[in-house]
């Protein structure tokens, strides 16, 4: 992703009376939410705001870009997503906005963007510093209602992204956890936890490749945990498994329970997807 860039196609424009889709850690308890959706129905009457998740965990940047990068493909064309997952607010962390092909992002420049840009096509990249747009006084501690909700509201009535403020040329990229080929299958961790207790894994569908997930099986610190199968129902009850979620990656469930707490699953716990080919002990190195 660069600045200088041109983009495959004409840039977006904002979809029927504009789309802004927030996705933030400011959770459901206290007024942040509410105030931020204040400032947008302000400066931009007309646009629709959809809630994407704001229970992301307090702070958990990869948590919010795993959100985002799982649901931004699935809004109308010139939506503007609107992240803000924000532990160095008030520190010199850069504000930004993109643009690609199909959609705006604004947020922090920590990476909680940088997920979701991976699987869009080049875009161009400029830091948010137009003051002029900003609400004044400009909190420290608040810029999803002082500086990006602005910058959002400013997208989505057509405004153009230069004058928010200079092109940028290096954005942060949250790095992306890689699955490691081992001797005796693919090494992954698990990226994000549901509410189910679902633990999505980095592990991609195509894994299973053409002959499908018969026979493959997920190991743990060695130990065999479940099978791979096509659906939460191709295990009885209280029984785990593993499956290609919605999101394209494998995860880790129980049928009607929570896998998170049965294995004590969270992100960063490394994960063997084992095909029934591959000979030898489940172990590898690096497996914790």
């Amino acid at each position: 992703m660069s600045a200088g860039n041109k983009v495959a196609r004409s840039a977006p424009r904002p979809a029927a009376l504009g789309c802004i889709a927030l996705t933030t850690d400011f959770g459901a308890a206290d007024w942040f939410v509410g105030t931020v959706k204040g400032v947008l129905a302000r400066l931009a009457p007309d646009a629709r705001v959809i809630d994407l998740v704001h229970d992301v965990p307090p702070g958990d940047i990869r948590a919010g870009a795993f959100a985002l990068l799982s649901a931004c493909r699935y809004f109308p064309r010139g939506t503007v997503h609107l992240a803000v997952v924000d532990p160095g607010v008030g520190g010199p962390r850069r504000a930004i906005a993109v643009r690609t092909p199909d959609y705006f992002f604004v947020g922090p420049d920590n990476g909680v963007l940088s997920w979701a840009l991976r699987r869009e096509p080049a875009g161009t990249v400029h830091a948010i510093e137009n003051d002029a747009l900003f609400l004044q006084p400009l909190s420290r501690t608040f810029h999803g209602r002082d500086l990006f909700a602005p910058a959002a509201a400013h997208l989505a009535r057509g405004g153009g992204i230069q004058e928010l403020g200079p092109a940028v040329s290096d954005p942060f990229q949250l790095p992306w956890p890689e699955p490691r080929p081992q001797r005796n299958g693919l090494l992954g961790e698990v990226l994000y936890v549901d509410r189910y207790g679902n633990a999505i894994t980095n592990l991609p569908a195509e894994a299973a490749g053409s002959s499908g997930p018969a026979g493959m099986r997920v190991f743990l610190a060695g130990r065999p945990i479940c099978g791979v199968h096509e659906s939460y129902q191709a295990v009885p009850a209280g029984s785990p498994l593993a499956v290609a979620g919605s999101s394209g990656f494998f995860e880790i469930a129980v049928n009607g329970g929570s896998a998170a707490r049965r294995f004590g699953l969270k992100p960063g716990r490394k994960v063997l997807l084992r095909s029934p080919h591959r000979n030898g002990a489940a172990q590898s190195r690096g497996e914790k």
